[in-house]
């Protein structure tokens, strides 16, 4: 894939939601939420100020982050599910 996110913008693969409960009920595909969780797959340059300095992105590629349920754009590519965000959309990163 050759994609490179411009300014802030990240994008992000989901991670795979859980296939049962904690109790051991399959949940059903049409039943499951996506999840807010993700892995950076690239990240842009980063933003600008108005002086035209630039500011270096918090994130870097292979990060494991939490995001809003609303955040990003969904695009595919190469077959693959991802999303395009930008870096303010994301709640933090999981150590």
């Amino acid at each position: 894939m050759a994609f490179k996110p411009l300014h802030d913008r990240v994008l992000v693969s989901r991670v795979k939601g859980e296939e049962k409960t904690k109790g051991g009920l399959i949940i059903p595909d049409n039943a499951k939420e996506k999840p807010a969780e993700g892995l950076i797959v690239a990240v842009g340059e980063g933003a600008r100020k108005d002086s035209g300095e630039l500011i270096a992105p918090t994130v870097k590629k292979g990060d494991r982050i939490l995001f809003g349920k609303w955040s990003g754009t969904e695009v595919t590519l190469d077959g693959e599910e991802l999303l395009i965000m930008k870096e303010s959309d994301i709640l933090g990163i999981i150590a």
